[in-house]
């Protein structure tokens, strides 16, 4: 689980870089910049979600340790 989350990340902030080269910071919410900003913030979702994952999982597994 450990390398799916970090191949994920590593995948999502590949998307973020990429999407920052095609912001047009003169029309930043007009066509592909718009899509750019929308692709970034849905990558920066996606790492906080995988990063709450990696948290549970290793709560889940000390919490079995102790019982």
């Amino acid at each position: 689980m450990k390398i799916f989350t970090l191949i994920l990340t590593i995948i999502a902030i590949g998307l973020i870089i990429f999407n920052a080269t095609k912001l047009n910071f003169e029309a930043l919410f007009e066509g592909e910049s718009y899509t750019a900003i929308l692709t970034i913030i849905a990558a920066l979702c996606a790492i906080i979600l995988l990063q709450i994952l990696r948290i549970s999982k290793k709560i889940e597994t000390l919490s079995k340790k102790r019982k």
